[in-house]
């Protein structure tokens, strides 16, 4: 019945096929694609969506095995009549979505082809392109995987529900299915998730809103989505749901749905409520299940929807007991100190942060993100904002170890044979009001020429006169700012940028790395993230990522187990160091606060420009916490939040590192540690070589019963601190004084750590660089900060 090869042909030309075999292979194919089709058609029935409407719960386990939370599936889909949803809510997402909903076929040719294509790439489908054909995906939650033979599933199916089924059941059933965030599936799930008001109230400029939601809740949630992606925070997410509901209103306007003046009145997004209304998610229990399902989604195994839809068994690494002792000590000084209505201008809006991490893994172990996660939805140990001041300085000291100073004879860019590593003995002037030069000893000028003169806390030189000069041990004690601002421009801010990184801090929370003041702490990175970064030295130069989840399971088996990964970014010699010269903070120095009886501690103080953030952040062999306190405005309607000053908060003069943030980490850590063995920190081998020499360098301070193990070899005889400070010995408190009694003097007021701030142009106006300043103090000084600009002079400072 086939002539193939052609038996009338010749040679080659038997191989030619005829027209006749050519056509009628082409109607043999093509006809069986028809028929292909026709049964295809048939055999595919119209979803209902109705059956889909189930969701289970996730259950979270803390990292002892035993059970958390089951959350996941309080908030099911609410389907409602579409007589029950406004006709503004249909037109919203009709003139964004689909504006030819009406007369389409129910598929986009455009849209499949574009998804096939992905799909060949190994990308995302990128979904239905028309309403029709995302109210089928939407039905279709049993199979939602990512393959070609799903979406041909999906495709004849929307030809047949947009053949049979009446538009306005579609539109309804769209509605009634797509996810809007926050749990809700539905429209009438998402206008009481939203705005606790049935779907029916809902007035154009929130159904405009939801629509917006729509293309992606992480990105379009006012509340925000940092735990998944820091780029969601609250204000970009405001901003982009802002632009979106407002084209989309335009469109309605555009479209004819919507008349001018009624579109007039929606200039503004709509308020919100608090995105958490399950009381099971109260206290610390939100933010830990927030950090939980932000590690579950970024390993890629669950998508956001997917998890929503329930169904999985989620391991974390947060310990009850830890948890539960961070928020105590967190609450003992609420309940102490901070009293709003005694102090309403100064202790209003107190908050803290705080994260603790296993050096050895990166394993979270608590968090502390605010006092009700459904109250304050902003995990404050996750991403607060709050500069983080002095505590930065160990890693300028880790970069000057690492890569050294560079060659003032040679030019910016110079390899490491060309350096000369730091030993902690270097000398560098703790003047106030030094001015900074460049790495080559030309003075460091703006763009616009101005000068920069770095002032100390209660702008206070340290050291002797002439030339102020002391070791990097001591400036660091002291928190000297003009020592380590010199220092990192002589290593170079690139490489102090690079040494944090490596420590663990994510890049995009790393500001003002252009200006001097970057070396004293203007970046903002999470309590989580210091935490981490320091447990980077705890592990003698190991960083882990920080993770909360070690496992992920569903009733198909084990989804996700999680591999602990640990990279060398420091050489030992550098991290035990850094470690050994932060043992000093807290044995003689800012930290003191932070001592713990027969355990080894090492950290560092920090507080900011204008007393608007307080840091400690500090670590034993076996665990790493850093904990922060600021001042700034819960309440969303509040226009342009910002942080404000903590002058007064507390009763206290100001506040500091040393004394809030301290007294938390220790009362913590004590809790924490109880039944751990204690263990003391590695002998840091000799490093670096002296630089600025003269005069010889000023030797180590007296080691304490805890430090001798760990100082340098043969220390030399250390010199009474009145030699290097003004004022008496600093030493611990006497129980003379009260716990909370900072201000208390026992004759032994320690010596100050200095700030002011940066500011000032060539013309004398703000300068462009983010700053920080510190008034750091020992626990019974207090520290004070100002600055201001002078002509062609910028006055930094930070402690």
């Amino acid at each position: 019945m086939i002539d193939y090869p052609r038996s009338d042909k010749d040679g080659w030309h038997r191989w030619v096929p005829s027209w006749k075999l050519v056509s009628g292979l082409c109607v043999a194919f093509f006809g069986t694609m028809v028929a292909a089709a026709g049964i295809a058609y048939a055999m595919v029935g119209v979803p209902n969506i109705d059956e889909t409407a189930t969701a289970q719960n996730n259950v979270y386990y803390w990292a002892d095995g035993s059970q958390m939370v089951a959350t996941g599936g309080e908030r099911n889909r609410q389907s409602v009549d579409l007589a029950q949803i406004p006709k503004a809510m249909r037109n919203a997402v009709i003139s964004q979505e689909n504006k030819t909903f009406y007369s389409d076929s129910g598929i986009d040719p455009k849209g499949i082809a574009r998804a096939v294509f992905n799909m060949a790439k190994g990308g995302d489908t990128q979904g239905g392109s028309t309403i029709t054909q995302q109210y089928v995906k939407n039905a279709m939650l049993n199979d939602q995987s990512q393959t070609i033979s799903r979406k041909v599933k999906e495709i004849f199916v929307s030809i047949k529900v947009g053949a049979e089924e009446p538009k306005d059941k579609i539109l309804e059933g769209y509605l009634n299915s797509a996810y809007y965030g926050r749990g809700a599936y539905g429209v009438q799930a998402a206008a009481r998730a939203y705005f606790n008001v049935d779907a029916v109230d809902l007035n154009p400029g929130q159904c405009a809103f939801l629509s917006s939601v729509l293309k992606g809740a992480t990105y379009y949630d006012p509340s925000g989505s940092t735990s998944i992606d820091p780029a969601a925070t609250p204000e970009a997410n405001s901003e982009r749901a802002q632009r979106q509901m407002q084209d989309t209103l335009d469109k309605m306007v555009e479209y004819g749905h919507l008349s001018q003046q009624e579109r007039a009145k929606y200039t503004e997004l709509p308020a919100v409520q608090n995105p958490r209304s399950n009381s099971q998610l109260g206290g610390q229990i939100g933010y830990l299940v927030d950090l939980a399902k932000a590690s579950v989604i970024k390993t890629g195994k669950v998508t956001d929807k997917q998890l929503e839809r329930g169904g999985y068994s989620i391991h974390t690494t947060f310990e009850k007991k830890k948890v539960e002792s961070l928020e105590a000590a967190v609450q003992k000084v609420y309940t102490e100190k901070i009293d709003p209505k005694k102090r309403p201008d100064k202790d209003t809006h107190v908050q803290f942060g705080g994260a603790s991490v296993d050096p050895e893994t990166g394993a979270i172990k608590a968090v502390y993100g605010g006092q009700d996660a459904t109250k304050h939805f902003t995990n404050n140990a996750d991403v607060t904002g709050a500069q983080v001041g002095s505590t930065f300085k160990p890693f300028v000291l880790a970069a000057a170890m690492n890569w050294g100073v560079r060659d003032p004879d040679l030019g910016p860019t110079q390899s490491q044979d060309e350096r000369t590593i730091v030993s902690p003995k270097s000398l560098y002037s703790g003047k106030n009001d030094l001015k900074i030069k460049e790495y080559d000893g030309t003075v460091w000028k703006d763009d616009k020429g101005g000068q920069w003169l770095q002032r100390n806390d209660g702008e206070e030189s340290l050291g002797d006169p002439p030339d102020y000069k002391i070791d990097l041990r001591e400036a660091m004690r002291l928190s000297s700012n003009s020592a380590f601002v010199q220092l990192g421009m002589d290593v170079g801010l690139d490489k102090v940028k690079e040494a944090a990184i490596d420590a663990g801090l994510l890049e995009d929370s790393l500001a003002g790395a252009g200006y001097p003041s970057f070396s004293i702490g203007v970046s903002s990175p999470s309590a989580i993230r210091m935490a981490d970064a320091y447990a980077t030295f705890a592990a003698s130069g190991k960083q882990s990522e920080p993770y909360s989840v070690t496992k992920v399971t569903n009733k198909t088996g084990t989804v996700y187990t999680h591999t602990v990964k640990t990279e060398r970014v420091f050489t030992a010699q550098i991290a035990d160091n850094v470690t050994d010269i932060l043992k000093t903070v807290v044995d003689e120095g800012t930290g003191k606060n932070a001592r713990l009886p027969g355990r080894e501690v090492a950290g560092k103080t920090g507080t900011t420009d204008g007393n608007k953030s307080a840091w400690f952040v500090g670590y034993t062999p076996q665990l790493s916490t850093a904990i922060s306190m600021f001042r700034y405005p819960d309440d969303e309607s509040v226009k342009e939040r910002k942080f404000l000053e903590m002058y007064g908060t507390g009763g206290e003069k100001e506040i500091h590192g040393a004394s809030f943030p301290s007294r938390i980490w220790k009362d913590y850590m004590e809790d924490a540690l109880k039944d751990t063995k204690p263990a003391k920190f590695p002998k840091p081998e000799p490093i670096g070589e002296v630089v600025n020499d003269t005069p010889p360098p000023s030797p180590s301070p007296s080691p304490s019963p805890s430090a001798s193990e760990t100082e340098e070899a043969s220390p030399s005889p250390s010199p009474s601190p009145s030699d290097t400070q003004t004022g008496p010995s600093p030493s611990a408190p006497t129980s003379t004084c009260g716990i909370w009694d900072w201000n208390c003097n026992n004759g032994n007021d320690g010596g100050n750590d200095n700030a002011g701030n940066d500011a000032g142009g060539s013309d004398g106006s703000e300068s462009p660089s983010p700053s920080a300043s510190e008034t750091e103090e020992d626990g019974n000084g207090n520290g004070n900060g100002n600055g201001n600009s002078q002509g062609n002079t910028i006055w930094g400072s930070s402690g």
